[in-house]
């Protein structure tokens, strides 16, 4: 299964990749500052529905991550050993699969939604029954979960920003992607992990 590159300009998305900055969860980039929106076809078109549903509500979709390397991932569980936030890189996440989106709203003035949370904020306020969020963020986490199931995407009920095509197993996991291999900084592509 091949990745494609999402084109933002055609389907009005606004990406904000925060693992190409150091404002993430590692506090360094473990994207290259080229890394684009990657997804398997599948989902490259069900985003793309997602993204023509917000702007119907008058919203854009803001794109935190998408395709991740299983070389981050395997980072990233040396980061956060969590199964609730992270996937254990031996089991497979489902953004290694091309199949999944971290995502928020923004509004027609282009300020984020107020989401109870910001994005990787890895505590019980973060998932999806939360009710100690205000009752205007629980509102636009519904909002948010009604575009992306309505375009075939499933919601994580530990993270409101995560959704992926649903049975993600029948989804192998990509390893070797001209494109997402491409995503990588020279430090992470120069690391080894157990699966190497």
């Amino acid at each position: 299964m091949s990745l494609m590159r999402v084109d933002e300009e055609a389907t009005g998305l606004d990406l904000m990749l925060l693992y190409a900055t150091s404002d993430n969860l590692a506090g360094r980039p473990v994207y290259a500052q080229t890394a684009g929106c990657l997804l398997i076809p599948e989902a490259a078109e069900a985003l793309a529905l997602a993204a023509r549903l917000a702007a119907i509500q008058g919203c854009r979709l803001r794109i935190f991550d998408a395709y991740r390397p299983s070389r981050v991932q395997h980072y990233f569980w040396g980061v956060v050993p969590d199964r609730r936030y992270v996937a254990d890189p031996r089991v497979g996440s489902t953004h290694s699969r091309g199949i999944a989106v971290d995502l928020t709203l923004i509004g027609e003035d282009g300020e984020v939604l107020d989401m109870g949370t910001g994005f990787d904020a890895f505590d019980e306020r973060s998932h999806m029954a939360c009710t100690t969020i205000s009752p205007e963020a629980q509102r636009n986490r519904y909002l948010l979960t009604g575009i992306m199931v309505q375009s075939g995407f499933a919601a994580q009920p530990y993270e409101w920003w995560h959704f992926n095509l649903p049975e993600p197993e029948q989804y192998p996991l990509i390893h070797d992607d001209p494109l997402g291999n491409a995503m990588l900084p020279d430090w992470l592509a120069a690391m080894t992990f157990e699966t190497d």
